[in-house]
């Protein structure tokens, strides 16, 4: 199965990001992609690069609202699947939420990013409430796709988590700046992660200078064997495909080894899950 990840800076303007997410969307399904997803916010400026105020938390929308709607259309016209990043309003809290649309154009279900970041450009604790919802994978066209929203791709046991809920393709929307890490952690840690967990991952960047953060793209998707099979360039837009071989996950190592070889009450016994 192929898969897209879009790959777009976002201007001030909010509807001209959408514009141009919608043109990346179909032009992904023209060439065959079963599965696009975006990067985090992907629709707006980084809005925690600053510290939150009304106005920015007025840039919240509800799920299901008019970003979904557009693209839950474009998902049943292509008979595509999507996964999406926006700054969600419910009530009266904001979240990171990416929500998981079928090929059918149904909402599945939303993931709600869990672990918040706070530092210099990643102003989150204000914006963010952390996700509650404890569904992280669902069955969709194009498989068992789970999420990794961020900074949630840090903590190996919702790494693990996804796994145990039967993911196939965990999708990373991003948001990671130019000398964030040290080189080759950026991969690297999410090589481990399908590699001990056996699954695809497919991280999807943002890309540009703003007002703050200077976003790198090298958006890229790592097999169950932990190799690197697809990566973008850095700092310009554009839309990464990857073929994803769902049917030879089960001679991953994860698969025949990791996983069965788990000893859950043993882990429970030394408190390691505390």
């Amino acid at each position: 199965m192929k898969i897209a990840l879009v790959q777009q800076h976002a201007s001030p303007d909010r509807q001209d990001n959408v514009r141009r997410g919608i043109e990346a969307f179909r032009e992904a399904s023209r060439a065959g992609a079963g599965l696009i997803a975006f990067a985090e916010l992907g629709f707006l400026r980084f809005l925690p690069q600053y510290p939150a105020t009304p106005d920015s938390l007025a840039m919240a929308e509800p799920i299901p609202g008019p970003t979904t709607e557009i693209f839950s259309d474009l998902a049943r016209e292509h008979s595509v699947v999507c996964v999406l990043n926006l700054l969600e309003r419910n009530g009266d809290y904001t979240y990171d939420s990416s929500p998981v649309i079928d090929a059918d154009g149904r909402i599945l279900g939303i993931v709600r990013m869990v672990h918040i970041m706070e530092g210099p450009g990643f102003h989150e604790r204000g914006f963010y409430r952390p996700g509650d919802r404890s569904s992280l994978v669902f069955k969709t066209r194009a498989g068992n796709i789970g999420v990794a929203i961020c900074y949630d791709r840090h903590f190996p046991e919702y790494m693990r988590e996804l796994a145990l809920q039967a993911a196939e393709i965990v999708v990373v929307p991003q948001a990671g700046a130019v000398g964030e890490w040290a080189e080759g952690i950026f991969e690297a840690e999410l090589q481990i992660a399908a590699f001990q967990n056996g699954y695809y991952a497919a991280l999807a960047n943002r890309v540009g200078k703003e007002e703050v953060n200077h976003f790198a793209g090298e958006s890229y998707v790592v097999d169950p064997d932990g190799r690197v099979i697809a990566r973008a360039p850095k700092d310009r837009d554009c839309i990464l495909y990857s073929d994803c071989d769902l049917a030879g996950m089960a001679h991953s190592f994860a698969k025949r080894h990791f996983l069965q070889d788990r000893r859950p009450e043993f882990y429970r016994k030394l408190k390691l899950l505390d």
